[in-house]
């Protein structure tokens, strides 16, 4: 029987109010609504959903005492007002409750419950005991409007096959570049999923948005790359996150999912006297995807080169690996140009250090070559002028 309880109040988190989104704008299909207990179970018996591959099950279990105290006394009909950061964000109406093992949901999405994984430990902290699942209604005028931009995109160009990268451009380097221009070769349109995390990066969402964005609109036809934001919440955590990003890029309306060989979810495993990957266990997602080399600049080549085509050895290699890069950037210094791009370099800087320069005008005109005519500068104009010092050759 019913309930005819007043409403109360389940409280969540911005991850958990993005992956209720994601559910009901449809871009978890063929998830399309919270699973119950049943519905859980098949999904950790079979790995899939409806016939369909899915990872692990889709369920809303928010910690914290005053949620487990409301699901602990609560009852199918109640329902329930969603609250996230202070804001009613939408509301539950409860089908079924039923307790589950946080630890052994850490395992189904991360493959581990291991607390020194970051990611585990922020995840698992979120989770409470008492699952919750139900009709529900919640805010979705974000997520339509990009699916409105890329169908837009679309119809403008006449697209036929649509290629989704997923990129944290955390910085955004030159390997970045060649394999967005190596996708653009393939493809009529590219949508470039940058994904913004809900834990801190090195660089704001804002920073990288602008440096790929400058990068789309001098360095590539616009009219066929667009850049639609996407919160990388838990969903997309762990060895499986490549069979969720392929799930959401087909679900608006991808074709094909591009991903960088060293992606961390390609490796390889052993299943029934066979060698297999993740990429096996998207055949029935109805999206193409495509694996891309690995690239690194050769000194002996003198440009960048995917690695399984280049004929000279590991030392003379500079892999593009965002972590050394970053450091560079946190020490305030200028990566080599063969690692990024002189005026993307000068927009992250520019933007993590600014003022830096007690008479930035002066030390510009004192430094750099210039026509005789006197214009404000600014330190993104200081940065890339310098960038060309760096590389004169005669006097080196």
């Amino acid at each position: 029987m019913a309930s005819s309880r007043k409403s109360s109040k389940l409280y969540i988190d911005q991850e958990a109010l993005s992956a209720l989104a994601l559910v009901k704008a449809g871009l978890l299909y063929p998830v399309t609504s919270l699973m119950n207990k049943a519905q859980t179970l098949e999904v950790l018996q079979t790995g899939t959903y409806n016939n369909k591959v899915f990872p692990f099950p889709l369920i809303l279990a928010p910690s914290g005492k005053i949620n487990q105290e409301v699901l602990a006394t609560a009852a199918a009909g109640d329902k329930l007002i969603l609250v996230s950061d202070e804001q009613e964000v939408g509301h539950l109406t409860i089908e079924e409750i039923f307790e589950i093992n946080p630890k052994e949901r850490i395992r189904q999405i991360y493959g581990t419950d291991n607390l020194e994984h970051p990611g585990v430990k922020s995840t698992y902290k979120r989770l409470g005991k008492i699952a919750v699942t139900g009709e529900f209604e919640i805010d979705l005028d974000p997520i339509m409007k990009h699916k409105l931009d890329i169908d837009a995109a679309k119809k403008r160009i006449g697209a036929q096959h649509v290629t989704a990268m997923m990129m944290g451009a955390n910085p955004l380097h030159r390997a970045h570049e060649r394999l967005i221009r190596q996708a653009l070769d393939k493809t009529d349109l590219i949508v470039i999923f940058l994904l913004k995390p809900f834990s801190s990066t090195d660089l704001q969402y804002d920073i990288r948005h602008e440096t790929l964005t400058y990068f789309v609109q001098n360095f590539l036809p616009t009219n066929r790359v667009i850049i639609v934001p996407l919160e990388h919440s838990y969903v997309f955590a762990g060895y499986n996150e490549i069979i969720i990003d392929a799930i959401v890029a087909k679900n608006f309306g991808c074709n094909r999912l591009t991903i960088g060989q060293n992606h961390a979810g390609v490796g390889m495993y052993y299943d029934q006297n066979t060698n297999k990957s993740i990429i096996d266990r998207l055949t029935d997602l109805e999206i193409e995807v495509d694996v891309t080399s690995e690239y690194v600049y050769c000194n002996v080549c003198k440009t960048l080169v995917s690695t399984k085509t280049c004929p000279h050895g590991q030392h003379h290699h500079i892999s593009y690996h965002s972590d050394p890069i970053l450091e560079l950037i946190k020490l305030g210094l200028l990566p080599p140009a063969v690692l990024m791009r002189k005026e993307i370099a000068a927009i992250i800087l520019s933007r993590l250090f600014p003022d830096r320069f007690k008479n930035l005008q002066k030390l510009y005109y004192d430094i750099m070559p210039v026509t005789g005519l006197l214009e404000e500068r600014s330190e993104k104009d200081f940065y890339v002028e310098l960038m060309k010092l760096y590389q004169t050759t005669s006097l080196s």
